[in-house]
């Protein structure tokens, strides 16, 4: 298990990280959510040394990562930068990854090449954004390792090629289990893969908890606002619109549905909007302070 305590990152005018604390259980696929630059990709370069964290700590199964290369051995992150030599072929590409991560699989990552349409002779520079895309997509899931973080995996890539990615994914995932940590602020593409979620709103962690679990908690609940105001006395509120004599609310807690009376209205949310009410209520909170 991979776990952050307290983790802080600033930057001279700015705070990237403030008490990040979570956890990345073996061999479950996670979705790590937030706005751009909420502080997702700073998060995940802590946890693969690519960056030092101001404070905190950042561990594998009780033990420091930072500079501890055994461990970091048993990580990939993939990133927005190609970090491959422009005159490269891919194919040599694959070759050369395999001298770094010594489970990488060439045969397989030249089958899913095939399938996403990508010319393993082609050199990296000569890859338009989406095949740059597809080319890191098919080494992470080719690399083997226990721990992948995918970064932003599907920008630039086509529908088509999205739905491929995420199918391979969970095929992958279902043939030999790892964790795989999807971090993204495309909250509907995600929503049927992932088992656990980690909303993270300007470098605060908002919520960890089972997919199952947050959208059970999350509804919103509306009529005739004295007829709401009196049920959510005492609930957790994320938001409130009123329109005349009508109110809706966005609460986050259990619901009992045999205490809803009959004159209010009960929808659940769907981990988008639940996800929208969420941040934008920290937002708000944060203004407030």
């Amino acid at each position: 298990m991979i776990e952050t305590k307290n983790l802080c990152k600033s930057y001279r005018k700015s705070e990237a990280l403030i008490d990040a604390s979570l956890r990345f259980e073996e061999n479950k696929i996670y979705g790590l959510l937030g706005r751009n630059g909420a502080g997702k990709t700073t998060l995940l370069n802590c946890i693969d040394g690519r960056i030092f964290s101001s404070s905190g700590e950042i561990l594998m199964d009780g033990e420091p990562i930072p500079e501890n290369d055994k461990k970091l051995n048993d990580i990939y992150l993939m990133t927005e930068q190609m970090l491959y030599p422009e005159n490269m072929k891919i194919k040599n590409i694959f070759k050369w990854s395999a001298n770094f991560y010594p489970d990488f699989d060439i045969p397989y990552a030249m089958r899913i090449s095939e399938k996403f349409g990508l010319d393993v002779n082609k050199k990296s520079k000569a890859l338009s954004t989406g095949y740059s895309s597809i080319l890191k997509c098919v080494i992470s899931l080719s690399v083997n390792t226990k721990y992948v973080f995918f970064d932003e995996p599907v920008l630039g890539l086509d529908a088509n090629h999205r739905d491929l990615f995420y199918r391979l994914l969970i095929e992958k995932f279902s043939e030999e289990p790892f964790t795989a940590v999807v971090s993204t602020h495309l909250i509907d593409e995600v929503a049927s893969i992932i088992e656990d979620v980690i909303i993270i709103e300007q470098g605060r962690v908002l919520r960890q908890d089972s997919c199952e679990q947050l959208l059970k908690n999350g509804y919103t609940i509306s009529g005739r606002a004295a007829d709401v105001d009196s049920f959510i006395i005492g609930k957790q509120i994320l938001s409130a619109d009123s329109i005349g004599g009508l109110k809706t609310v966005c609460v986050m807690e259990p619901l009992d549905r045999s205490k809803v009376p009959p004159e209010l209205d009960v929808t659940k949310l769907d981990l988008q909007k639940l996800f929208i009410q969420m941040t934008n209520a920290a937002e708000d909170e944060s203004k407030a302070l």
